[in-house]
């Protein structure tokens, strides 16, 4: 009787040239290490390097995804460890009944997720946004040392703090 013997390689040497080479040249991926592979003296197939490449974790997009092209360049979050490191601010739309629009003006506190103030309007202005931002400082005695706000539109005005 004829029995089926496979006769597997050891793969060490060559899982330790595959991620050497993924360590040093970071944008290369699998195709262009198997050509590496191929020209240093490798015998082995595609098939083989990449079931190697993929067992090692060696992920490589060629592409970002279009809906994460922002979230590429994003820092990471910091982390902060008391009340009024970081604060953030932004605005929130909505509708009432009869179909008038109000704003809301609401300024969080990053460590806690507090929120500190809400100011309601219908149309807010810079100045109204440096009121309440004083309003806090002065009856509060709350000052932030950073304020996060994202890069819409609304924030943008001549007005300052004193």
């Amino acid at each position: 009787m004829w029995y089926y013997k496979s006769c597997k390689r050891a793969d060490t040497s060559l899982r330790l040239r595959i991620r050497d080479i993924a360590e040093t040249r970071v944008r290369y991926g699998l195709w262009r290490i198997y050509i590496l592979l191929r020209r240093e003296g490798w015998p082995d197939n595609h098939k083989r390097i990449y079931r190697i490449y993929k067992e090692e974790g060696l992920k490589l997009r060629s592409k970002r995804p279009r809906r994460c092209r922002a979230a590429s360049h994003r820092s990471k979050r910091p982390l902060f460890s008391n009340l009024h490191d970081c604060w953030s601010m932004d605005f929130v739309s909505d509708a009432l009944f009869d179909g008038k629009k109000i704003r809301c003006l609401t300024i969080v506190d990053n460590y806690s997720r507090k929120c500190i103030a809400i100011h309601v309007g219908q149309g807010i202005k810079g100045y109204q946004v440096v009121e309440v931002l004083e309003e806090l400082r002065l009856f509060k005695g709350a000052k932030p040392k950073k304020i996060q706000v994202d890069n819409g539109s609304e924030l943008q005005s001549n007005h300052e703090l004193q």
